[in-house]
């Protein structure tokens, strides 16, 4: 359900939750989500940052991928479950990954130089590219690139000398489209940490892991038994939530 994803209309959800909350104390972010819009997720990270400054901590019980590893990533730390993962944040277009079109591409080129022969081949493949799609493959990679290297060079990595080269690293693992094989594949613990991540286990404070999963079983116990689809609730109750609506009506808030 395209709904799921990070979207503009999150940022009611994130105005909802951060109103009269003590900004001074900085946010603890639980994030649950399969990513969504990059536009959409830049603006968010925009918006808390206004409110919060830097002193923002993501914390991962199950899954943040692609935007929502973005997310993580414009934070100062990130807080995970031993099961939990990230995701790589290679950019898609209409579910077509961005790296895979130009790859393709390439090889084709590649291909017809070495044997003209194959151009009969490469011509229907080359044929469904619309006018400007590599251009904005290219602009979609560089614009992700470039905003997750930012946030991990300015916040996460903030004052340490070898901070562009950290973040450099990390967004090349996390954007590694022949290495991740697919835009879906789970990022977990040892492995985040291994690419250089700021990231601590919930599971080394036993009373902070029962509170953090107590509070995201009781979220996907409510996914999965009503009919809401999304949800964004600040400790205090005030909860933005989005529902299904029976067949032929429109999904409101």
């Amino acid at each position: 359900m395209p709904l799921v994803d990070i979207n503009d209309e999150d940022k009611n959800g994130f105005m909802m939750a951060v109103h009269k909350l003590d900004r001074k104390l900085g946010l603890d972010l639980i994030l649950h989500t399969p990513g969504g819009d990059i536009a959409a997720t830049e603006s968010i990270v925009d918006y808390l940052r206004n409110m919060f400054g830097k002193n923002m901590r993501a914390i991962v019980p199950q899954i943040a991928m692609s935007a929502g590893t973005m997310v993580a990533c414009s934070c100062k730390s990130i807080l995970m479950a031993r099961h939990a993962n990230l995701g790589p944040i290679d950019p898609h277009l209409n579910g077509v990954p961005a790296y895979g079109v130009i790859a393709e591409f390439k090889r084709a080129v590649r291909e017809i130089k070495k044997n003209p022969a194959v151009l009969p081949v490469w011509q229907p493949i080359i044929a469904q590219y619309k006018p400007t799609l590599l251009g904005r493959c290219e602009n979609a990679i560089r614009w992700s690139n470039t905003f997750v290297r930012g946030q991990l060079r300015t916040v996460m990595f903030e004052g340490e000398s070898t901070a562009r080269q950290k973040a450099s690293t990390i967004v090349r693992k996390l954007t590694d489209y022949r290495g991740n094989r697919t835009h879906s594949r789970h990022i977990h613990y040892d492995e985040c940490r291994k690419m250089g991540l700021r990231v601590s286990l919930i599971e080394d404070d036993q009373d902070l892991q029962d509170l953090v999963l107590t509070v995201h079983h009781c979220f996907m116990h409510s996914l999965t038994n009503t009919l809401s689809f999304k949800m964004i609730e600040n400790h205090l109750g005030n909860a933005f939530v989005k529902q299904q609506k029976p067949a032929g009506q429109q999904a409101s808030p």
